[in-house]
């Protein structure tokens, strides 16, 4: 059965996009990876497949969440990389679950959905919507593992420790197996002092909770929603320091 390993924060900017996306790239050079768009705006989409999410229409994650069946919705990148693709319709997820498209557990129906498949692949990698809306709450809830971003800036400061109570709030609810399985930080500017004070107040705080990887912006990095990860010739130079991340994250989801 697939590891199911969720990004998040409710902070924009938080790299929780190209991580997620970079990790399921570099997880299918090996493994069999579903990519899962959980936010409307449909980031992931656009940087795993390089298309419109509107090439999508009426075959993405929310069509699947409404059937509480994958199978049908799954899109093929690569032998071993699929995605379930989104675009802005999944805003109305909670307006469907709560006007009475589902009458189950409403935090459950992504976990319900992913487990139609889950047997197909090795790791299931979600992205997720910077806020803390039902479909954050059900990414969290479908997951065996999250990995809470942190970009060093005061508001994703204050946005951790929230992400974080959600998280342990989520594990209460039943039928979950939810791990918080570390916190990734990034640098925005490895020049600025006050960049560095905060990850160390974090790295503190936080202790062994946090990855010892620390992602740094790279212009390479930044250049992946452009080039894509086929026929990228950069794309060694940008994916080396999430390689780092991988080699820790895949030791602490299978200890």
């Amino acid at each position: 059965m697939a590891k199911i390993i969720t990004f998040g924060i409710q902070k924009g900017g938080s790299s929780k996009t190209t991580t997620s996306g970079v990790v399921a790239y570099l997880l299918s050079e090996e493994y069999r990876v579903l990519a899962v768009d959980m936010d409307s705006q449909g980031n992931l989409t656009e940087l795993l497949t390089q298309q419109d999410i509107y090439d999508f229409q009426g075959v993405t994650v929310f069509e699947a969440l409404k059937a509480q069946d994958a199978r049908e919705y799954i899109h093929k990148i690569t032998d071993k990389l699929h995605i379930l693709a989104a675009n802005d319709l999944l805003a109305t997820f909670s307006k469907w679950l709560y006007n009475g498209g589902y009458h189950g557990n409403p935090s459950l129906v992504l976990a319900e959905t992913l487990a139609t498949v889950a047997d197909q692949y090795d790791y299931i990698i979600v992205d997720t919507p910077p806020a803390l809306g039902e479909q954050t709450i059900n990414a969290l809830a479908a997951s065996d593992h999250v990995v809470a971003m942190f970009e060093a800036s005061k508001f994703c400061y204050t946005a951790l420790s929230r992400f974080l109570e959600t998280c342990v709030h989520v594990q209460q609810l039943p039928e979950v197996n939810m791990e918080i399985v570390g916190i990734l930080r990034g640098m925005i500017d490895s020049r600025r002092t006050d960049n560095k004070a905060l990850l160390q107040i974090v790295g503190d705080e936080y202790g062994d909770l946090c990855f010892d990887t620390i992602l740094t912006r790279t212009a390479a990095a930044g250049r992946i929603s452009i080039n894509g990860f086929l026929d990228n010739p950069e794309l060694n130079v940008a994916v080396t320091q999430y390689r780092d991340f991988l080699k820790e994250l895949i030791e602490r989801v299978n200890k």
